[in-house]
């Protein structure tokens, strides 16, 4: 079993900025990861993916220049920073995991069908 806890979300004015973090935890093994967000009445979008080995990242186009995903395997995190967010931004915001085998070890994963494993999410409000 593998469990995912975000961390870090919270309300922030527009041009603020704000990092989320991941954790996971349970059966060791390498795993792609993701961040999604869901907004009120929208459905569930793709924001920043990584690959296992930290060397791929892919972003949705309306983040890139201002969130950064990364990662530390030692610890078993993966972090998101959101700079000069926006108020379309607000969202809750979920990690996703997917185990990876070696020959896909450096591939990011960008839809939601590919990942097995998510967090509970963790809401992300920015204000005027």
């Amino acid at each position: 079993q593998v469990q995912l806890v975000e961390s870090g979300g919270g309300l922030v004015q527009a041009g603020g900025s704000l990092g989320l973090s991941c954790v996971v935890s349970g059966r060791s093994s390498s795993y792609a990861m993701g961040w999604f967000r869901q907004g009120p009445g929208k459905e569930r979008d793709f924001v920043a993916a990584i690959s296992w080995t930290g060397g791929a990242t892919s972003y949705t186009d309306s983040v890139k220049g201002r969130f950064t995903v990364s990662r530390d395997n030692a610890k078993n995190m993966v972090y998101l920073q959101m700079d000069n967010l926006k108020p379309e931004d607000t969202a809750v915001y979920y990690c996703a995991a997917e185990e990876v085998v070696l020959a896909r070890h450096n591939i990011v994963l960008q839809t939601n069908r590919e990942y097995h494993y998510w967090g509970q999410g963790t809401q992300v409000t920015v204000s005027e």
